[in-house]
């Protein structure tokens, strides 16, 4: 993603920014923030490449080998700092010999400081290592949670668990290439956000070898693996589909629209600077709809709906491309730079490749998912520049995600689309493989667009959007008219009428969404079972679609749906909708809180660490 960063004096180069806001100026270079989330100090020394020779053990549930750091010190500098957690380190050697470590106390949030000493001359470090079994990045699957029967790993990086499973400096800002050999069982494939270099793999003791490059610098949260009995399908030039052999026809048929998108994303924000687009469809305990790992997309297998109706996904996941993994936030209290940019571009793509009305309904629904936010509170949370002390992980989804991208699209708003456009592509070049923060955004936008007009700066409202909770007053609530045909039948139906009236075979998901969404969370009993049996809303195999009807069930404590609730929470783990359902159950008193408990003691296993950890947090709380 970055370019290698340089010393200037005693800090790392950062963005080339404008100086002054009347016109564009020489660049000038800033010293990249401190981060709260790492115990690394890169003014001093810091990581450029990471080249991993690792071999993943399932029986033992960790990966063992060494990490190689290619690193740049300050002169007179002693000792380089890096992030760990739970890490087993066995020894530490520099390129000019043998080495003393130290491990620093434990941080609940943050891990450990893993201190290593240098001197001059050093410009590598191996460390030999392994993980331990319970690796917040790692997730360990019997072949029983797969698809295929064997045995699978997957990473899961974002926001700082790369400590968990590379001994490295697990900061955004803190750009690095790396390069990887990696020993796998027989019969498995090991793939990462890299170019692969060994298809087949190499024959190696234990196993097979798979080995990738890494020639971008990328933040380390994108370093990511996953190892299974894993299959291909191309579906255009430079895109295609990973999956197990039993899921990946039906993948491919989903992703089939890939190559459309990239090249739509190309024709607005400028060429995709990464070689290949292929994604990995994971089983179902993976934990977020997607991550964006370059060259390799992560995704839930929750997208597989078997209409292409929720590839918008895959939209949002390409768009990181730009947004996030080419410029990215240098700390997390930062994210919207990555995901607010990032939901604007999935607007625009499913804009230009499914019409201007479905683009207008997802906002829609994004609009009333932020004022539901701003309403739940507390007002520092509904801020895009978020403060405080707060975990890396801290964010309202709907703010960072949805009121980011309504910041992007007041500026088309404002300035015109075409004068956006131009300004996002320049953006995107000149600041390509490096940091951002809200703070030097702004400052390159009142340098190249405000350029000091104070009408423009005054429409604009930009440290209100950055800085401000809530949303500032030239923030227009979108409309889409196939919504008002939706709130049309929804108002018919509460007003007494059949649910066989209700078109819902014509609807697509975003009208089925907002149908759910706008029923009011208490019916009557027969009302409810007259919804589910004239739409079949408990088999639905939208997974979305199915959320929204299992949370208003809930609501009504409709013991018809408890089975669908529980299908739901069994078989996937992807925390958007695990965790929802959980507080919507446990809210319901004992009712809900005896099928909570009896649920989750069936489906924890399956979850995903970082899920496993949230949904603890809901169940015991009562």
């Amino acid at each position: 993603m970055l370019r290698r960063r340089t010393f200037l004096g005693s800090s790392l180069a950062a963005p080339a920014l404008a100086a002054c806001a009347t016109a564009p100026a020489p660049a000038v270079h800033q010293p990249l923030p401190h981060d709260p989330h790492s115990h690394a100090r890169p003014g001093e020394a810091r990581v450029t490449h990471v080249s991993l020779d690792l071999a993943a053990d399932f029986d033992r549930k960790a990966l063992s080998g060494t990490a190689t750091l290619s690193i740049e010190a300050r002169a007179g500098a002693r000792e380089i700092v890096l992030d760990s957690d739970g890490l087993i380190v066995k020894s530490a050697r520099t390129n000019l010999g043998d080495t003393t470590f130290e491990f620093g106390s434990r941080d609940e949030q943050l891990g450990q400081a893993l201190t290593i000493a240098i001197g001059p001359g050093v410009t590598a470090l191996t460390i030999a290592y392994e993980t331990r079994p319970g690796a917040g990045a790692l997730q360990w699957l019997e072949p029983a949670q797969t698809a295929s029967g064997q045995r699978f790993l997957f990473s899961q990086g974002q926001a700082i668990l790369t400590r968990t499973w590379i001994p490295t400096q697990d900061s955004p800002g803190i750009r690095q290439t790396y390069d990887a050999r990696i020993v796998v069982p027989e019969g498995l494939k090991a793939v990462m956000s890299a170019e692969m270099l060994t298809p087949d793999g190499e024959a190696a003791e234990g196993g097979r070898a798979f080995r990738f490059r890494m020639d971008n610098p990328i933040p380390p949260y994108l370093i990511a693996i996953a190892i299974g009995d894993l299959v291909y399908r191309g579906v255009g030039p430079r895109t295609g589909v990973y999956a197990e052999p039993s899921v990946i026809e039906r993948a491919a048929y989903e992703c089939a629209d890939m190559e459309r998108m990239l090249r739509a994303a190309e024709a607005m924000y400028g060429r995709y600077r990464w070689g290949r687009y292929d994604v990995l469809v994971l089983p179902p305990s993976f934990p977020y709809g997607g991550m964006e790992n370059p060259r390799l997309t992560f995704l839930t297998p929750t997208f597989l709906a078997g209409d292409r109706s929720l590839v918008s996904l895959i939209a949002h996941e390409l768009a990181h491309s730009w947004s996030g993994n080419l410029v990215t936030n240098a700390l997390w209290a930062d994210s919207w730079l990555n995901e607010g940019f990032t939901s604007y571009i999935e607007g625009r793509i499913v804009e230009a490749l499914y019409g201007g009305e479905n683009a207008a309904m997802q906002f829609a629904l994004a609009w009333a998912d932020i004022q539901k936010a701003i309403a739940a509170g507390p007002p520092d949370d509904t801020r895009l520049h978020l403060t405080g002390e707060r975990s890396a992980d801290d964010g309202v989804s709907a703010i960072v995600y949805d009121k980011g991208a309504l910041f992007l699209r007041t500026m088309e708003r404002e300035l015109g689309r075409t004068r956006l456009d131009a300004y996002l592509r320049s953006y995107f070049d000149r600041h390509a493989f490096q940091p951002m923060t809200t703070q030097w955004f702004l400052e390159d936008v009142r340098a190249r667009v405000v350029r000091g007009g104070p009408a423009l700066e005054a429409s604009l409202q930009l440290d209100t959007w950055a800085y401000e909770p809530g949303l500032p007053s030239n923030a227009v609530e979108p409309r889409a008219e196939a919504f008002e045909r939706v709130a049309a039948h929804a108002a018919g139906f509460n007003a007494g009428g059949p649910a066989s009236a209700i078109p819902w075979a014509s609807w697509g998901t975003f009208e089925r969404q907002r149908f759910l969404q706008t029923l009011p969370r208490e019916l009557q009993a027969a009302r409810l079972a007259e919804l589910e049996s004239a739409l079949g809303l408990n088999g639905t195999g939208n997974a979305e679609v199915l959320f929204d009807w299992l949370s208003l069930a809930i609501a009504n404590r409709a013991e018809a749906s408890m089975p669908a609730v529980t299908d739901f929470l069994t078989w996937q783990g992807r925390g958007k909708f695990v965790r929802p359902l959980y507080r919507a159950l446990m809210e319901q008193g004992e009712w809900g809180q005896a099928h909570a408990r009896r649920i989750y003691a069936m489906a924890r296993q399956g979850y995903h660490p970082i899920v496993q950890t949230a949904v603890d947090g809901i169940v015991t709380a009562a």
